[in-house]
């Protein structure tokens, strides 16, 4: 029976020592809203909303928004990614990148340099061989 007083009591001491110091998710919340994401608000501000899409101009902004979701989580002793910063990316996406492309560049036709001999090679080759068979059944003789 002593057995199950020290087990409440270790159970009673271990509640209060981890509610002192778990993560405070209001105070989590807020600050990552009242700091990282207006941050990165005035940065994608200055990028211009037609840049937004473009990976190689938001990337360094995109890399401080998450630094600092995880700093400011390390300050809380809170575990990260959590489902707070889950919640705050989805968001952050829906408002900034819902019209980009899955690859993060915006798709375009290729420079006619390139475009150019893609479209032309293929036409020459088949009206070459459509002449080839042409004169090679004209020519019968020698053909068993």
């Amino acid at each position: 029976m002593a057995l199950l007083p020290r087990r409440f009591l270790c159970f009673v001491l271990a509640q209060h020592f981890i509610a002192a110091t778990a993560c405070q998710e209001a105070d989590y919340g807020w600050m990552i809203r009242h700091y990282c994401l207006q941050q990165f608000q005035r940065s994608m501000e200055g990028i211009g909303q037609r840049l937004w899409c473009d990976w190689d101009e938001t990337l360094d902004t995109y890399g401080e928004l998450t630094n600092c979701t995880a700093l400011i989580a390390a300050r809380l002793d809170c575990y990260w990614p959590n489902r707070l910063v889950d919640e705050f990316f989805v968001a952050v996406h829906k408002e900034y990148f819902r019209n980009c492309s899955p690859s993060g560049r915006a798709l375009h036709d290729p420079p006619n340099g390139v475009l150019c001999p893609f479209i032309v090679l293929p036409v020459l080759v088949t009206l070459l061989m459509t002449a080839l068979v042409v004169w090679r059944s004209k020519r019968s003789e020698g053909i068993v």
